[in-house]
This record gives C-alpha cells, structure tokens and sequence, in this order.
C-alpha cells in the first residue's frame, strides 16, 4: 500500500532509486524526515532522498538513542516516510539488532517497509551518538561479518557501513576498518565524528573510487561545511540528520510556554502552518478526488 496518488508511484525498487541517486556526478544532499509529514515538506523543496536518525527517531518517541528501539519500531517510521514521499528513504540500523541473523532479518523487514538504504555501525551496546565520548567498538571483523550478512540478505537495498573508529583507533584504524567492509559487501562508508576539514579530506583520499558520506549535524564535533564544500572533499553523500526535528521541538516549546503564560495560542499563529498550507502539504483534494462521494473540503476564512 501506498499514500501516493497517479504519476507519483514508482515500479523501480527504493534501492535501485538511491543508487542511482548516488552515481550522478553531484553530491547526494539528504536531509533528516523524522516523520511523514517531515518528508513531504523536505520533498516540495527539491530533495530527492531523504534520511531517517535513529536519534531523531528516538528523541520523537521521548527516549534516548542508545540502541533501544526495535526493527518493528523503526519499521513504523520508514512506511510512514516512505509511503508519505514516495523516495528513497535511508535508514540508521544502529549496530543492527543483533548479531548475522538479526541483521539479515532487519535488512529484509527494512526493505519491505520501503526503505532504499540503511547503515549499520561498528559500536557494541548500549551504543551512543557518534558525536558523544566513549563508545565502544566491536571487533572489526564482527562488524565485517554483519556487513556480509547484511548484503547476503539484501535484495536491492543499498548498503552503507559506518565506522566510528576515528575517535579511538585514529585515522590508520578507522580506513583499515574502512576497507575491510567494503572488502564484506558494503557500497559505501560513512566515517562518523570527523573534527576538521583535513580529516574529512584525508580520508577519501586513502578511500579512492569508494562513495563516502558526510554527517552533517548540528551541535556535534563536525565544523559546518555546505554540500558543496562535501562534494570539494571527496564525498558522494551527506546528511542533516536532526535537523527537522530540532527545528519542530524548538518551535513546541515556545507553543507551549505561550499557551502556559497567555492562555490562548493567538501570539503563536504568525509561526504556525496555516490550514489551507497543512492541506496543500498532505494532498487532501488529490485524495478528495479519488473518491467522488467525499465533496472538496472548503478551507475556512481565519477567524481573528
């Protein structure tokens, strides 16, 4: 099933799309859609392919992202994102739930859900934000046997091996580590918490013809770099992958602190989404449409 409508609809498999995506010339922007609604508005403003954070997904849940979800959990966000766009949707797998068959399961539920990529790390449990201190890593050929498994499992999802090597292990570790999983069946690395232009650079240059991705996150160890700067440093990919959902939890507190103080959400509606903006977003006449027993809805005027 599907919340797209007509010419929208795709017959190509999702990871067939995202790699395609990925072998045009240009760097692939992917900005975080922590959920359907999220993925519509990034989809009207150009995007192509869009990112689901483990962090943004657990945050939205009121929990911490320390590994704690479940493939089913997940799952409900990538149909969500999914099927609301229509695109390429890729997903954080964390260490992939688990051991090979764990991961060979969550390749496959992921993949039926809808989902073009996912990415799966090098860190043991309770894993962390790869911007955070202390994590731990696996042994890097458990991790090459998840990569394998993953891709023995994979029917057309595209496959992104991530490694958080570079913290403890430097840079000779982390493209060791690099090279081993694509050496597994990975279709690109994504160096996580590198600090400095020079890292970012060093590394595709010891990753020659490798797609790499870049993460591009606010209020972590990475310097604000555009995607063009990425493309410049030798990478294929970068994502934003918080952002949306930064933006909307900074936007609710200042709902809700106004709505305490003033009683009425009136001081908040210059900052809302009108009505007539919210129906335009979710194709509600698209979807009228399709059923003539429910007559076009009438937006009403705004009441002052």
């Amino acid at each position: 099933m599907t919340y797209l409508v007509g010419a929208e609809l795709s017959d190509r498999p999702a990871g067939e799309r995202f790699r395609a995506l990925v072998n045009r010339p240009q760097i692939l922007g992917i900005p975080g859609s922590h959920n359907g609604q999220a993925a519509l508005q990034a989809k009207d403003a150009g995007f192509e392919a869009l990112y689901l954070s483990g962090a943004a997904m657990t945050a939205s849940m009121g929990l911490p992202d320390l590994g704690m979800i479940t493939v089913d959990e997940v799952s409900f966000f990538v149909r969500q994102v999914a099927r609301a766009s229509g695109l390429p949707v890729l997903v954080d797998g964390d260490t992939g739930y688990g051991e090979a068959l764990n991961v060979m399961h969550m390749v496959r539920t992921f993949e039926d859900a809808g989902a073009g990529a996912v990415h799966i790390e090098d860190q043991l449990l309770p894993k962390k934000c790869g911007h955070l201190n202390d994590k731990k890593l696996a042994d890097a050929r458990d991790m090459a046997a998840k990569v394998a498994s993953a891709a023995k499992a994979r029917r057309h999802l595209y496959l992104i091996a991530r490694t958080d090597a570079a913290a403890s292990e430097g840079m000779d570790g982390a493209v060791a580590r690099a090279k081993l999983y694509m050496e597994a069946g990975a279709d690109a690395i994504f160096p996580e918490a590198l600090n400095s232009r020079e890292m970012f650079t060093e590394f595709a240059k010891r990753m020659p013809g490798v797609p790499l991705l870049a993460n591009m996150t606010e209020f972590g160890r990475t310097p604000f770099f555009t995607a063009a700067e990425f493309e410049a440093m030798g990478y294929k990919m970068v994502i934003w992958p918080v952002s949306s959902l930064r933006v909307a939890n900074k936007a609710q507190e200042k709902l809700y602190a106004t709505l305490k103080r003033d009683g009425t959400t009136k001081a908040m509606v210059p900052d809302m989404q009108t009505r007539a903006e919210l129906y335009a977003t979710i194709r509600l006449h698209d979807y009228e449409a399709l059923d003539a027993s429910i007559v076009e809805s009438v937006v009403p005027k705004a009441v002052e």
